[in-house]
């Protein structure tokens, strides 16, 4: 049975002391691929970068946050179920909610399940009190987190050691992405976030986008955008890029993933890293800033 005792989400985040300590080697690192803007490919990365890891010998736990619009299940080609209501509900243990292939453990949400929806919840604690009871048992955690700057959202993403903003070169994901991060700097005091540029078309377009948000950033926020790299745009049909996505280990896509998943891990263990990204950022951090968002 889940135990929440906190009745403000800012108050239960300041509670876990998260900005005054790290996590010891013990426990899960958190990671919530996040966006400002919805259908960027956030849960996507989400689900490769969980099947990457585990695949690379990491034990991972992947977390839908979205939890009456479950697309992670769809992206796997999963069953649907009602097991996050049940766990909620006291109806089922943790364990009997997760979906496990290899050292990839899926904790899904519903999918227009009325009872959650009809229930009173504060998605964001209920969240956080999974992690705080299973960060041990796991390598990494992923939030993958509904789109936007809603109170719950941003607390997961400032509660998580990493985040991981995915922007497309779209006017609207840039600026939505700018304010997520602005929110999450002045409301909790984030100071850190990564950038992953997804469906880049050219070498010059991603180089403009990193500048941009980089330089906003900086000079307003005086905040640090750690570059993953950049994803490119594939002509793939709907219907097959999932299965090109996830199951094609010899195509483009996938080679561009692990690329940034080994950049992600070595830059966490303290590797010295190369310039093998899918596109290498190459930005002057002293300038003059213009805040049209050209992309």
């Amino acid at each position: 049975m889940l135990s929440l005792k906190k009745s403000n989400p800012s108050d239960w985040l300041v509670s876990q002391n998260k900005y005054q300590s790290k996590k010891t080697n013990q426990k899960a690192k958190t990671i919530s691929v996040t966006a400002g803007k919805g259908g960027v490919g956030k849960t996507s990365v989400a689900v490769k970068m969980a099947k990457i890891l585990a695949e690379t010998g990491y034990k991972v736990l992947l977390l839908d946050c979205d939890t009456n619009l479950s697309n992670t299940v769809v992206k796997l080609g999963l069953p649907i179920t009602n097991y996050f209501y049940e766990l909620l509900s006291a109806q089922r243990e943790f364990e009997d909610c997760l979906h496990k292939d290899g050292n990839l453990h899926l904790l899904s949400g519903c999918n227009g399940n009325i009872d959650l929806f009809n229930k009173t919840l504060e998605v964001d604690r209920v969240i956080i009190d999974i992690l705080v009871n299973h960060e041990r048992d796991y390598d990494y955690i992923i939030l993958d987190c509904p789109a936007g700057i809603t109170k719950e959202t941003l607390t997961l993403n400032a509660y998580s050691d990493y985040r991981f903003v995915v922007v497309t070169p779209d006017k609207s994901s840039v600026t939505d992405s700018y304010s997520l991060i602005k929110i999450l700097n002045k409301e909790f005091g984030v100071n850190d976030n990564h950038l992953l540029i997804n469906k880049i078309s050219s070498e010059p377009q991603y180089q403009r986008m990193v500048k941009t948000l980089s330089e906003t950033v900086e000079t307003f926020l005086k905040c640090r955008l750690h570059i993953l790299g950049g994803i490119k745009n594939e002509e793939i049909p709907v219907d097959q890029f999932d299965s090109v996505l996830l199951h094609q280990e010899n195509s483009s896509l996938h080679k561009n993933f692990v690329k940034i998943v080994r950049k992600f891990t070595d830059e966490g263990e303290g590797v010295a890293l190369s310039t093998d990204s899918v596109f290498v950022p190459k930005v002057n951090s002293h300038f003059e800033h213009d805040v049209r968002f050209t992309v």
